[in-house]
């Protein structure tokens, strides 16, 4: 693995980027942008599967989206949708210059809300050869209502935006919350979600628990990824399970990709939804069986 750098409008983005244990120079090879969940860092669940990507004979890259870890990017802990489909572009337009990496096999891969911006960006980038997503976190505008309060709690977060945008483009000042609290239920996760919350899952100290920035709000709300479906025309795994979040919104995100060349792998669980989720961040079990199902996928579609 090496720290690499490349520019994301004109901001400069800072990414592991893992080799195969048998890379040899001269040669070239698939490659794989990997996307976590939201507000987390290439430390979390990006790398730890970008380096298990690698180990089955991909260059795989992971990186820190603007506003995050060491990537530049103001405000800090800024969560924005349409800035992160851009990023993923960006990451794609760095490996089409790296001479170990195929041009022409370039695949995605992501997990929750990674899995929203991948396929945003899978669908209006051709040069995305083959997607696979885990435990996608998709949405619309009832979706939202279900996690932050319904209608009127939602509505409170997108008012709450537009005043702290008022105030940083006023005076430059950001408001924040905590990323993650199970005392506080204006954080942007409340509960006890043990992955944001152990130091030896994904409390990673590269990784802010107490800096969201308030502004996020509005656009993290009202993105709508479901109609990105009907120009998704890169071959698509999506792995899922009733345990995940949100099942019924990857299915009808699945029954709209454009695509024929596309596979539904529906897991079987005795887990309450969303338990099975944080699973796929970092269990043996769920990493090793994506890594397996996503590995299969490229070999055929890359």
């Amino acid at each position: 693995m090496k720290t690499v750098n490349f520019k994301s409008e004109g901001l400069n983005l800072v990414g592991n980027l893992y080799y195969p244990a048998n890379y040899k120079k001269g040669e070239s090879y698939p490659a794989i942008i990997v996307a976590g969940s939201w507000t987390t860092v290439k430390e979390q669940m990006s790398g730890l599967y970008a380096s298990r990507f690698a180990k089955e004979g991909f260059i795989a890259l992971a990186f820190d989206f603007r506003n995050y870890g060491q990537s530049e990017g103001e405000p800090r802990f800024l969560e924005d949708p349409a800035m992160k489909v851009e990023d993923i572009k960006n990451a794609v337009s760095y490996l089409q210059t790296l001479p170990e990496v195929n041009i022409d096999k370039i695949g995605t891969f992501a997990v929750c809300a990674g899995s929203m911006y991948t396929l945003m960006a899978a669908a209006e980038d051709i040069r995305i050869k083959a997607v696979v997503t885990a435990a996608s976190w998709l949405q619309d505008q009832e979706a939202v209502k279900l996690f932050y309060g319904g209608e009127d709690g939602v509505n409170s977060k997108i008012v709450a935006a537009q005043k702290a945008k008022e105030a940083f483009a006023i005076d430059g000042l950001v408001e924040y919350i905590e990323t993650i609290s199970t005392t506080n239920p204006a954080a942007a996760m409340y509960g006890t979600y043990d992955y944001y919350l152990n130091p030896e899952r994904g409390a990673v100290k590269e990784w802010s628990h107490d800096k969201f920035a308030v502004m996020s709000w509005e656009d993290c709300l009202t993105v709508n990824p479901m109609p990105y479906a009907s120009k998704l025309m890169a071959p698509t795994l999506m792995i899922h399970s009733d345990g995940c979040v949100l099942p019924q919104y990857t299915k009808n995100f699945f029954a709209k990709i454009a695509t024929e060349d596309k596979k539904l792998d529906w897991l079987e669980t005795d887990l309450d939804s969303p338990m099975q989720q944080f699973n796929f961040y970092d269990q043996e079990k769920e990493v090793s069986l994506s890594v397996e199902k996503a590995t299969q996928w490229y070999n055929t579609k890359l």
